[in-house]
This record gives structure tokens, C-alpha cells and sequence, in this order.
């Protein structure tokens, strides 16, 4: 087990026992998989939501931008909200309140209050994995949590990855307005299965306690934290700057249709559950060192060949490749922020998303530019490249933080 550091205020986070409480993990899985498949089942509505409204497809998208800009912005309001009252009773109440947002989308009479719906149901939906991350943190020891995370991510996966899905087939069959009401029923229903587990938990001691900013600001200056903030940043700039664009780079060279683009991209999905499948036996053959190394090559190798396949068919196997290998890394780096600020641990994790967040959208613009400079090609083999020079980086700030603990 790593030391503790001294950020934040006293400790108000219970010391890591054995094991969590099975129930409430799988519930927490369950609450991320409604999570992820919100952020994304407003995606195939767009169309619809278009047509209703009378504007543009392009118009339309404001939906998803309100949703995705609340859902990163207040990560570093979740953090110290839920060290202060509990993690579990913060991610259920935000699930309470998503659910309240989701069900008003399906009566909002315009484009512009369905947005503002949207980015409310956005705020409070982003509380739910981070803090889910940051309670794991604070029950499982570091030697375990690993694992434990691994597998609870398979919930955000899915989630994510059906979203699109079942928003199509949901809108198909009973209409948007609907599709809502079924989402923020979901929420409801989850949060209720959990409330109970969180009334159980202990609440975190009473007394005084550092500001907000007081807690990012002693984050920021601790060795442990730097590293981690800074890799997720770097991680989230070249991963999701990249990505975002291999959509489109598969439909303009292979002239694929948008359907297979989709079907194709989605397979990032099922190489971050394999990995989820995995994680157990990886981190005992490789440990952190060997899975960042190992998934920076992956992404290395899957990028560099992605830029120039010569058949549609062999892309699958590649975009599976760079979710496996993507996890491999990112997962390492939600452990460690797991461990950046045991005594405001919420306050961490919510920073380490916020992080993320920040260097994707980021990353988005960037690629933007040089796709629009380059092509599709050399920016994407780039990201690849720059990935595995970053897992080395990492690889020895890892090596001298463990260094530095025994």
C-alpha cells in the first residue's frame, strides 16, 4: 500500500478495506453504464430532433455539445462535494436530479431549452464515475484496485457503447421524447437500488475542511499528483484528438456508409472490455510498469497501421487494438489518481477527469487543424508515435514515484 500524502484536509475518507461491498459495486457498474449511455443516446437523434425543430443536422448538435461541456466542466465541483457528504450518497443524488433533467428534455417545446435540459442532465451525470473511481479508491487496497477498477469500467464501456444503439432503436420505435423518459426512468431506478448502500455508508467526519481550490491547489503541488495530471492531459489530447477523426477518415478512404463507419468505430468498445475481462491476469504478469509500456505500443503499432490499411475488413481488429491498448494505460493512470490525494480523494479523481476532459477538447481542435493541413494519415500515425513516446515517460515517472515510496 502507498503512503498518503498530505493533500487536502484531515482525512475524511475511510482507510482501504479487503474488499468493497460486492452489491454496491455492481450497482455503481450499473449507475456508469446509465451514465455512458446518456452521454451518447442523443447521437442517432439528431436527425429527428433536426426535423422537429426545423434546423439544421449541424444545429441539432447543440444537444450533444451542452451535454458533453457541463459533463466535463463541473467535474471539479463533484470532487470536494462528494468528499464532504459522502460519495455514495453524491453520486446518488446526482442521479436523482439527472433523472429530473432527462424526464424534462422530453417536454421541452424548443431546440434551445432541450440543450439547456441537456447540459443540466450532463452536470450531474458526470458525478457518477468519478466518484464511483474515488469510493473503489477509498475501500479497496492499491495492491487490488487495479483489477477492481478494470472491471468496473466494463459498465462505463458498455454504456457507452449501446447508447447510440439503443437511442436509434428507442427513437424508432417510441420517439425521442420518449427515448428520455426511458433514460431518466434508469436513473431513478439505479439510484433507488443504491440509495440504501449509501445511507449505510459512513459519512465523512465533521470539522473543518480545506476550500475546494485549497485541495486542487495542494494536488497540483504534490509529486505523485503532477505526473498523473499530466500524462491524462497529454493521453486525452493525442487519444481523443485522433479518434475523433477516424470516422471519417474510414468513410472518405474506404467510402464506406456512415452505418458500417459507426458499427466500426464501436469496436473501440469491445477492445476496452476485453481488456475489463483481463485486467486481473495483466496487471499480475505485467504490473503498472508493464501495462503503460505495453499500451503504448499497442496504440503505437494500431494508430500507425490504422493511417494506412489497405482494406476496410482489417480495420476492426485495429480499432479493437487501440481500445485494448488504451485501457492498458489509462487505467494505470486512474489507479494512480485514485492514490494522488488520499485525504480528498473525490477532490483528485474529479480533478484527474477534468484533466482528461480538458486535453480531449483540446485534442479535438488540434487534429481538426492539421487533418485540414496534412490529411487524415500523417496526424493520425502522429498520435500514434506520440503515444508510446508518452508511455515511456510515464512508465519513468512511475518507476521513481515507486522509488520514492519505499
Amino acid at each position: 500500500m502507498m503512503p498518503s500524502t498530505g493533500a487536502g484536509a484531515a482525512s475524511a475518507n475511510p482507510t482501504p478495506t479487503p474488499s468493497a461491498p460486492r452489491r454496491a459495486l455492481l450497482l455503481l457498474a450499473f449507475a456508469a453504464f446509465v451514465s455512458g449511455a446518456s452521454m451518447r443516446i442523443a447521437e442517432p437523434l439528431l436527425p429527428k430532433l433536426a426535423s422537429d425543430f426545423g434546423v439544421t443536422v449541424r444545429a441539432a448538435s447543440l444537444v450533444l455539445a451542452a451535454f458533453s461541456l457541463a459533463y466535463g466542466m463541473f467535474q471539479i465541483v463533484h470532487g470536494p462535494l462528494g468528499d464532504r457528504i459522502g460519495k455514495l450518497r453524491a453520486v446518488t443524488i446526482a442521479m436523482g436530479l439527472a433523472s429530473l433533467a432527462s424526464f424534462g428534455c422530453a417536454v421541452m417545446p424548443t431546440l434551445d431549452s432541450l440543450a439547456l435540459l441537456r447540459f443540466v442532465a450532463g452536470a450531474f451525470s458526470g458525478a457518477v464515475i468519478p466518484l464511483s473511481l474515488a469510493w473503489i479508491g477509498d475501500r479497496v487496497p492499491y495492491e487490488e484496485r487495479q483489477a477492481v477498477l478494470g472491471k468496473f469500467i466494463s459498465g462505463t464501456l458498455l454504456g457507452q457503447s449501446f447508447g447510440p444503439l439503443l437511442g436509434g432503436v428507442m427513437s424508432d420505435l417510441i420517439g425521442w421524447r420518449a427515448t428520455f423518459v426511458t433514460v431518466g426512468i434508469a436513473f431513478v431506478v439505479v439510484g433507488l437500488m443504491l440509495w440504501p448502500e449509501a445511507r449505510r455508508s459512513a459519512r465523512p467526519p465533521a470539522g473543518p475542511r480545506a476550500s475546494a481550490w485549497t485541495q486542487y491547489a495542494a494536488i497540483l503541488h504534490s509529486p505523485r499528483a503532477r505526473p498523473v495530471l499530466a500524462t491524462v492531459a497529454i493521453e486525452g489530447f493525442l487519444f481523443f484528438g485522433a479518434f475523433g477523426f477516424v470516422g471519417a477518415w474510414l468513410h472518405q478512404r474506404f467510402d464506406l456508409s456512415l452505418t458500417l463507419t459507426g458499427v466500426l468505430v464501436a469496436c473501440f468498445g469491445i477492445g476496452g472490455v476485453c481488456y475489463s475481462l483481463t485486467v486481473k491476469q495483466l496487471v499480475r504478469r505485467l504490473g503498472e510498469t508493464g501495462l503503460v509500456a505495453g499500451g503504448g505500443v499497442v496504440l503505437c503499432v494500431s494508430y500507425v497501421a490504422l493511417a494506412w490499411v489497405p482494406t476496410w475488413q482489417l480495420t476492426a481488429p485495429l480499432i479493437v487494438a487501440l481500445g485494448f491498448g488504451f485501457y492498458m494505460m489509462h487505467n494505470t493512470l486512474q489507479t494512480r489518481a485514485t492514490e494522488m490525494a488520499p485525504q480528498a480523494r473525490g477532490a483528485g479523481v474529479s480533478f484527474f477527469a477534468f484533466c482528461l476532459f480538458l486535453g480531449q477538447a483540446a485534442g479535438v481542435g488540434f487534429f481538426g487543424w492539421a487533418v485540414e493541413a496534412f490529411g487524415f494519415g500523417l496526424p493520425i500515425a502522429g498520435a500514434g508515435v506520440a503515444l508510446v513516446v508518452l508511455s515511456q515517460v510515464f512508465r519513468a515517472s512511475l518507476k521513481r514515484m515507486k522509488k520514492a515510496a519505499t
